[in-house]
């Protein structure tokens, strides 16, 4: 019987690992791709000489009339994701504490209304947003593509659940020691969320970081393309060099690995709670 549970178990493990390897290999192939000479990539699987040419190519902006600003690019998606994501942060804290733990008129038709823009296609909006961007004159500026990604509804509803289970106990002894209402979310509410903060912070990063589509729309000029923008306009003049191709990609990846690897503590901590 115990030969029986080591056998179940042996392929068990075998079958975990060959699903892992199958999930990591395209990003395998992707690094290796970055790092091959330019006569090998997409020659073959696991190249034999290796080289910097392709992050050569990025860091200098390429060669002749194909160069671009890609590390300008990279600077763009960086500070527009970091930006919008802490402004995401910040907006769904108070207004989920409002909801959660505040007392006022039409509270419940501000959570079902969120529940309902949750299931709204964001794509619908597009039109509208873009013309009020251009309207208050703010194309092709950074504004364009972080203010209108400030607000996150599912961070506002993932931090209002969490706070309904806060004890009002805690909130109310704060206010007779005369703290205020601001003071309670930076110095009580705040630190007693980290793990959920982590998830939500990773979460909105990876999306602001993935956009493209609105990013296409409301920016124009190179100096304000944000390193998707450009990866998507290398598909066409630019599929000559799948090797910075690559080599952008694994840029592009690179800030959601070091955010997971920084934050994995809470990171795990946070999914518990979301997965109850």
């Amino acid at each position: 019987m115990a030969g029986n549970n080591k056998i179940k178990l042996t392929l068990l493990y075998i079958l975990a690992f060959s699903v892992l390897i199958l999930m990591i290999a395209p990003y395998i192939y992707m690094v290796l791709g970055s790092f091959a000479a330019w006569d090998q990539v997409d020659r073959k699987i696991i190249p034999t000489e290796f080289t910097l040419r392709s992050y050569e190519w990025l860091f200098f902006g390429g060669e002749g009339a194909n160069a671009r600003p890609w590390m300008r690019s990279f600077f763009n998606s960086i500070f527009v994701s970091t930006t919008s994501a802490v402004l995401m942060i910040v907006t769904a804290l108070f207004v989920s504490y409002s909801l959660a733990k505040l007392k006022f008129k039409g509270n419940r038709v501000i959570n079902n209304v969120i529940l309902f823009q949750m299931f709204y296609p964001a794509v619908i909006l597009l039109i509208p947003l873009f013309l009020i961007i251009r309207y208050f004159g703010m194309y092709d500026t950074y504004w364009a593509m972080i203010l209108p990604k400030a607000v996150n509804l599912w961070a506002i509803f993932m931090y209002t659940n969490f706070f309904r289970g806060l004890p009002d106990e805690l909130i109310e002894a704060a206010k007779i020691d005369g703290a205020s209402q601001w003071k309670i979310v930076w110095k009580i509410v705040l630190p007693m969320s980290k793990s959920i903060t982590t998830i939500i912070f990773l979460f909105v990063f990876m999306e602001r970081w993935v956009e493209l589509l609105w990013d296409m729309i409301v920016v124009n000029s190179e100096d304000m393309l944000t390193l998707n923008v450009l990866l998507a306009q290398m598909f066409g003049p630019y599929g000559g060099y799948p090797g910075p191709m690559y080599a952008a990609s694994v840029l592009l990846t690179l800030p959601i690995l070091i955010l997971f690897i920084i934050f994995s503590k809470n990171f795990k901590k946070g999914m518990q709670f979301v997965l109850k």
